[in-house]
């Protein structure tokens, strides 16, 4: 069997047909609570499962694969992206134990409604602002990748220009996602996640048939004894971008801020019955999602390993290296597969991004908990889901001009300074008592982040070598924290 680009489009459809069968199935008699929360009775292990897929993306199925490739001086080289995921599971137990019981205490439907309940007006729709920001340039990131894969494998072969590409990929998503919301993602998710685990663990086994090792297992047993499974770097100090301290509190940090303080994430933990159901489903999800990534990082060994075996040149941007490999050198079904996982994975994170967008402007912005249901309501909700489906394919096309570099490095620099003041805000709330100036914490959110790249960009000369790297959002919370205390006690 020869894989064509028609073979490939004739699979994408059959994906969204499954997609648009559960969509059917999933939001009959649905209204706003629905799309919002689900109703607040989904079972917290079908929470937990979906879960992976949404956190995993299309991102970390071709991003961290192909970063074990990189040299020492890049970041996430060899296994050190472990060290961030092992910051991630602490992070994890911080959500679910100080952030969930604040977001069920205050029984919200947007977590941002308790920055409002804690500081005021501004304050709220600053935190629920930056969220929207955050989520779209996350959310566009993780497309983008989708629709250059689609593109340089499928659609170029029908002369489609990459414009056409960026509108149908999330335009996709709205269509299954515009009436059922959260009720159909979850159930959407959970059968993404499969997908995509089932094309890591086909690419792995083909790989060790193809270089002729006896079990799979036994080949996994030799990666982690190989050049490659080098997890911890101490060496070089803080000026490493993949020294351990600074790997493993940016996973702490980047779970607190970019789950914990996300609204696309807690959206899905809202949905449980009980904030005991909800912790259940975090600490399940965590102890998961260390596996699944331990798969990937083998995989990315496995993937280098096989192109060293053959000789094979491969691409100079990391990110290419498994798609170039399953399409031209791995067995003919590995391609179909790979584009199976690609699309499972990117879609199954984009999905809800577009929902929680969309819950969060209507809840946030547009005080729809103040409103009684309507079609009127209904109405507005489907045409800001449609406005946010068109933001994203305009991002995805500017993305499209100006990518340079490991897409998973570039979204984990930019949560930096988008989520920053999110976990600053948060954390000054939690942690002091006492009113704020709410009035000035909208110029905060701006102030803390433009000083912050200003120090990323020269720390290397004022500090001696140190680079910030992913502690960029630790720094961009502890200055909004710091200018909320100042101007707080000024305005006294």
């Amino acid at each position: 069997m020869v894989i064509t680009p028609t073979l490939l489009v004739g699979i994408i459809v059959i994906h969204f047909a499954l997609l648009m069968g559960i969509a059917w199935l999933t939001s009959r008699n649905s209204d706003n609570s629905s799309f919002f929360v689900a109703n607040r009775n989904a079972p917290w292990l079908l929470v937990a499962f979906g879960m992976i897929g949404t956190s995993i993306s299309g991102v970390t199925f071709v991003s961290v694969p192909g970063a074990v490739g990189n040299p020492p001086e890049v970041a996430n080289a060899n296994f050190s992206y472990l060290q961030l995921v092992l910051g991630n599971l602490v992070g994890y137990f911080v959500v679910a134990a100080v952030l969930l019981p604040l977001y069920y205490k205050n029984n919200v439907v947007s977590i941002y409604q308790y920055l409002e309940n804690r500081f005021g007006f501004y304050t709220y729709k600053s935190g629920a602002g930056m969220f929207i920001v955050s989520r779209v340039i996350g959310a566009a990131f993780r497309l983008y990748l989708m629709a250059l894969v689609l593109q340089t494998f499928v659609l170029d072969s029908f002369g489609i220009p990459f414009e056409v590409t960026a509108i149908l990929v999330p335009a996709l998503i709205w269509v299954y996602t515009f009436k059922g919301g959260t009720k159909t993602v979850l159930w959407t998710d959970t059968i993404q996640t499969v997908l995509f685990l089932s094309a890591l663990l086909f690419t792995l086994s083909d790989i060790s048939n193809l270089l002729g090792k006896d079990s799979m297992s036994h080949f996994i047993g030799e990666i982690w004894d190989g050049p490659y499974a080098k997890v911890f770097h101490f060496d070089h100090g803080w000026s490493s971008p993949n020294y351990f301290l600074k790997q493993f509190l940016a996973g702490l940090l980047t779970v607190i801020a970019m789950v914990g303080l996300d609204q696309d994430l807690m959206q899905k933990n809202l949905t449980c019955k009980s904030l005991k159901d909800a912790q259940k489903n975090v600490f399940t999800f965590s102890a998961i999602i260390l596996l699944v990534n331990i798969l990937f990082l083998t995989l990315g060994a496995a993937l280098y390993i096989y192109a060293q075996n053959k000789g094979i040149i491969l691409p100079t941007k990391s990110d290419q290296v498994y798609p170039f490999l399953a399409f031209n050198h791995l067995s003919t079904s590995i391609g179909i597969i790979f584009m199976i996982g690609i699309v499972a994975c990117s879609y199954s994170a984009a999905d809800s991004a577009l929902t929680s967008l969309t819950t969060s402007f209507c809840v946030d912005f547009l005080d729809f908990q103040k409103v009684e249901e309507s079609p009127k309501k209904h109405k507005t909700r489907t045409l800001i889901h449609l406005g946010f489906t068109v933001l994203l394919a305009l991002v995805i096309m500017i993305f499209h001009y100006l990518n340079s570099e490991s897409i998973v490095n570039q979204i984990f620099k930019i949560a930096g300074y988008t989520y920053g003041p999110l976990l600053g805000i948060f954390a000054y709330g939690i942690i002091f008592k006492g009113k704020v100036a709410d009035r000035y914490v909208p110029y905060i959110c701006i102030v803390a982040p433009i000083i912050t790249y200003i120090i990323d960009k020269n720390s290397v000369e004022w500090f001696g070598g140190f680079t910030l790297g992913f502690l960029n959002l630790a720094l961009n919370a502890l200055l909004t924290m710091l200018m909320i205390w100042v101007v707080s006690i000024w305005k006294k």
